[in-house]
Order: C-alpha cells, then sequence, then structure tokens
C-alpha cells in the first residue's frame, strides 16, 4: 500500500515517486537500494504502478545513491492524474502526538516516515467550506455515535468534542481511530474520486464497533472513494462479505510465501480465498478447542 500511496502523491508535481518512496518507507541512509530483497545474485528492481490513464515506474540497483532511481513515465503520470487525492492511515494512531511533530520531523528530531506526517496534515486543513451536504451528514451521524463527540483542531492539537473538551491523548484510541476518519470526512478530503489507504482500521477498535467501520467504508466506495485496507482480522474481513451489497465492488487479496517467491491470490470472495491465513488459523483454533472439550 505504501508503493501505492507513493505513486498516487507523485501525481504532484513538487514530488517525487523515488523520493517519496523512501519517504515512507525510511530505510537507512534514505537509501533506495535497501528496498531490494536481498538474496544471491538479485541486485535490481523495478517497481511499476498502472491506471487506466497511465503508469509510473521506478528501476534501481544496489548501487543506486540515495534515492536516485531511474523513473519512468512521470510527465504523463502528472498530466493525467493531476486532479487525484491520496490519503494514508497508518495502523498507529498519532493524532494524539501531532503538536509540532511536523517541525520535529523537519529537523530530524523524530523519527517518524511521511504517512504519519502527510496523516496530520490531512487531518488539519479545513478543504471544504460551507455547510455539510446532506451525504457527509449520513456519515457523520453514524460515526458521532461511536465518538460521541465531533473533532476540535487547536492550535495544532486534536481535542473531542462534547459538551466540553478533551484532550486525544485523553481518548481511547479506538476511538481516536473513528474520529480522525470522521474528521477527514468533515474536512472534504474523502470525496468522490480520491483514494484512502488504510493499515489494519480494526488495531485498537471496539469490536462492536467493526461493522459500523465496515458499512462506512462501503459507504464510501458507494461514494466513489476508492479504498484500500490491509488486516490480519477475521470479523473485519468477514463483515465486508456479510455487509456488502451486489453492486458493492470488493475484491479480497491474499499475499503468501513461496519458494519462488511473494504471490498474491485474489477473489471477490473472503470465503472463497484458499491462500487464506487467517481463516486457516481460526480453523486450527476451533479444531485445537474441540481437542481440547472432547478431551476434557
Amino acid at each position: 500500500m505504501k508503493v501505492l500511496y507513493s505513486a498516487c502523491q507523485a501525481v504532484r508535481i513538487d514530488v517525487s515517486f523515488s523520493h517519496k518512496l523512501v519517504k515512507v518507507f525510511k530505510p537507512d541512509q534514505l537509501k533506495i537500494s535497501r528496498l531490494i530483497r536481498r538474496k544471491k545474485g538479485n541486485n535490481r528492481s523495478k517497481i511499476v504502478v498502472e491506471s487506466e490513464q497511465a503508469q509510473i515506474s521506478a528501476e534501481f540497483h544496489l548501487k543506486t545513491q540515495k534515492w536516485d532511481a531511474e523513473i519512468s513515465g512521470e510527465f504523463k503520470w502528472e498530466r493525467e492524474l493531476s486532479s487525484l487525492t491520496s490519503t494514508f492511515i497508518p495502523a498507529k494512531e498519532i493524532l494524539s502526538n501531532a503538536w509540532n511533530l511536523e517541525a520535529a520531523v523537519d529537523k530530524n528530531n523524530v523519527d517518524f516516515d511521511d504517512t504519519y506526517v502527510d496523516i496530520i496534515t490531512s487531518a488539519k486543513i479545513d478543504i471544504s467550506a460551507g455547510k455539510d451536504n446532506s451525504e457527509r451528514k449520513k456519515y457523520l451521524n453514524i460515526l458521532q455515535k461511536i465518538t460521541t463527540g465531533t473533532v476540535l483542531v487547536k492550535k495544532d492539537r486534536f481535542y473531542l468534542k462534547n459538551k466540553g473538551k478533551i484532550e486525544f491523548s485523553l481518548v481511547a484510541e479506538g476511538i481516536r481511530k473513528i474520529a480522525l476518519l470522521w474528521q477527514l470526512i468533515k474536512n472534504g478530503t474523502l470525496e468522490k474520486g480520491s483514494i484512502l489507504f488504510w493499515d489494519e482500521p480494526e488495531a485498537n477498535i471496539n469490536p462492536c464497533h467493526i461493522p459500523v467501520l465496515v458499512e462506512m467504508l462501503l459507504e464510501l466506495q458507494r461514494s466513489g472513494v476508492q479504498i484500500f485496507v490491509s488486516t490480519h482480522d477475521y470479523v473485519f474481513s468477514k463483515y465486508f462479505e456479510v455487509k456488502r451489497t451486489e453492486n458493492d465492488i470488493v475484491t479480497f487479496y491474499s499475499f503468501y510465501n513461496t519458494d519462488a517467491g511473494v504471490k498474491v491470490e485474489t477473489n471477490a470472495y473472503f470465503k472463497d480465498l484458499k491462500e487464506n491465513a487467517i481463516v486457516k488459523t481460526y480453523d486450527q483454533l476451533l479444531e485445537d478447542v474441540f481437542n481440547r472439550n472432547l478431551g476434557d
């Protein structure tokens, strides 16, 4: 997902694909060569990202200096996709530590990859103006039942506002993640045509809130937001199957290791994935529980 996010950010003329790659992966000394899989005889890598309009690629080897990869297709990529906006939500909640973080990162006082800095910027800026439209209100009303309040940004600090205001650091991390989604919808970041990448949305979320979270993501997809999520959670994955409609566009990807390297399996339904480590682990759990109870 970080590769795709880097490519999406590279539609901006002030963002280089290769530089963004090292900023989101954070290899030592920002050397893109460290992203090459370390095995005998392998000294060159090529990354290609394609859309319907264009493609962009980065090629580099073990002696490539810093982020100086060979980039192809950059001009057409920028021209054809210039209006594309993208957002990456990291697995770890960061807004509670947002105060002065960007300045600290710029001065190398702290070491965070760009996904954390970018999400703080996205959450702080008010992109939209005026009243919320009916569709946005629908989303916000659903999420507000979970967050029990709204997000307030004051002097680079985030608060959850209800009858009073509570610092984000005093709010449960799961609620903070839901509140972040609320803020991104509220400020217009997640609109039709945008792309959302979310790493392990279910992390630290109360299990009873997962059905609502899945429904929200499906609703955003129905409104034209393209969404990529990564997860290791059975309940979160299965709820997409339970709540999807015939018109929803949902695809499951399973990455797995082989002697030939990493391979990927795709299927429209979670239950039909053959290489499914999540299901295999849950099946093993049921078998272990059965054997234990039978032994008693």
